[in-house]
């Protein structure tokens, strides 16, 4: 008995251990201050905007420079990340994000030029675009368990979501949006110097980035990226899919939600609703930390119905109350989504083209959110805020089954970390129906 008690002990400390070190630490606080400034950009954004005179469109448009700069850039960040360090390129992008954030907070401090928030927003996109594809190889070199180490980086991620709308409502509501643009930029600080702190173990021998950019050209690079992505079929079908999701859903809720919820409750009230959203996350993500499904991507495509709640409420009109318990849901649903796609693509696919892997994915992903954001202004105009957030929320529920319907991502089954590196340098070159794919 004794023996059987102390199972579920020595299985937590275990799974710990393959989680936590002191570079993981490092990390985890990097990405976690990090995404507490992010947080609190589209409150700063829309109220800034907001108070200088401009409207729901030019919100969207500052929001839609950063992700158009991000999303056109990214797969090239991905090659660079595959030929160099990807620490001394996050460290680079945190520094050039620290200039651009401490920019905006002198331009909202006096008068504000649409034009010139939107060449800010861009060269942080271009900066985000080099950091992120770093991001997806450097979990599996610091932790074993990577769904573990994925869902741990989710919860702190969503505990700063929580906490960092709240802070920029309050230093909105006794400072200025000024003030939350030099916050974020001092975020963006502490994540360099924790980067700066990390020792990342060594890459193997035969990997691109151990052996520098080697001779063969970037655009053949880029090519064989591109031949990886498409050889898996659940990869390209989610891309596919979610490049509605970004235009119909994601894109115009983000600057509709935060318009709306400002305009008609005020800025502490949208800190209020974001910071929902962010304990909906923390949740999703303590549950992506217990469960274990074989088919990860169904599981997450179910979860992922919950964010029709977020869209819908905001549109329909509902009380803060209500509109906060819709964004709990979304928030919940798209984190485990968030991890259980982090883990497959990142168990799925060899360590020595993960880098653009990740890269198109992201480029993939995030292509049609600019487009949703720089519509949400005209269709706003046209339809009506609220009816438009409402075909949001009944989207979601199309995205959602769409995924389920595709027979290579509702059937993908999960691969354990030791088994993905076992696979090593020949699982690169594998045709897709070899991958069960």
């Amino acid at each position: 008995m004794a023996g059987t008690a102390s199972q579920p002990v020595r299985d937590g400390a275990k799974a710990a251990r393959a989680v936590w070190s002191r570079d993981f630490a490092l990390f985890f606080t990097a990405r976690a201050v990090a995404r507490l400034g992010d947080t609190m950009l589209p409150v700063a954004l829309a109220a800034g905007l907001l108070q200088h005179g401009y409207g729901a469109g030019a919100v969207g448009l500052a929001m839609a420079s950063t992700a158009a700069a991000f999303a056109g850039l990214v797969v090239f960040g991905g090659v660079l990340a595959d030929r160099f360090s990807t620490r001394r390129l996050m460290i680079g992008a945190d520094l050039v994000r620290l200039g651009t954030q401490a920019l905006a907070a002198v331009l909202f401090s006096g008068h504000v030029v649409l034009w010139q928030i939107c060449a800010i927003g861009f060269a942080n996109g271009v900066a985000s675009a080099v950091f992120q594809p770093g991001v997806a190889s450097t979990v599996p070199r610091l932790a074993a368990d990577i769904q573990g180490a994925n869902g741990a980086i989710r919860v702190a991620e969503s505990a700063a979501q929580l906490a960092g709308p709240a802070v920029a409502g309050l230093l909105v509501g006794f400072a200025s949006p000024g003030g939350v643009f030099a916050a974020h930029a001092t975020t963006y600080a502490v994540s360099a110097g924790c980067l700066l702190l990390l020792r990342l173990p060594p890459l193997p021998p035969g990997s691109r980035a151990a052996s520098g950019h080697g001779t063969r050209a970037f655009r053949a690079d880029l090519v064989q990226g591109w031949r990886e992505f498409l050889a898996r079929r659940w990869l390209w079908s989610v891309i596919a899919v979610w490049c509605v999701y970004m235009i119909a859903v994601w894109g115009p809720t983000v600057p509709l939600v935060a318009t709306e919820v400002v305009r008609e409750h005020g800025p502490r009230a949208y800190g209020l609703v974001n910071s929902a959203l962010g304990a909906g996350t923390v949740v999703g993500g303590l549950l992506a930390l217990r469960l274990r499904p074989l088919r990860m991507l169904r599981a997450g495509a179910i979860a992922l119905a919950g964010f029709a709640a977020f869209p819908a409420s905001v549109g329909a009109g509902l009380g803060v109350p209500a509109m906060a318990a819709g964004a709990a849901v979304a928030g919940a649903g798209m984190s485990f989504w968030g991890v259980m796609w982090a883990t497959s693509v990142q168990t799925q696919v060899p360590p020595d083209v993960l880098n653009r892997i990740h890269a198109y994915d992201v480029a993939g992903s995030l292509a049609m959110m600019p487009v949703g954001q720089a519509l949400a202004g005209p269709a706003a105009a046209a339809l009506g805020a609220g009816h438009v957030l409402l075909g949001a929320g009944a989207i979601s529920f199309f995205v959602c089954a769409s995924l389920l319907l595709i027979p290579a991502v509702r059937g993908l089954v999960r691969v354990e970390p030791a088994a993905a590196g076992s696979r090593g340098t020949p699982a690169a070159t594998a045709p897709s129906s070899a991958r069960k794919c």
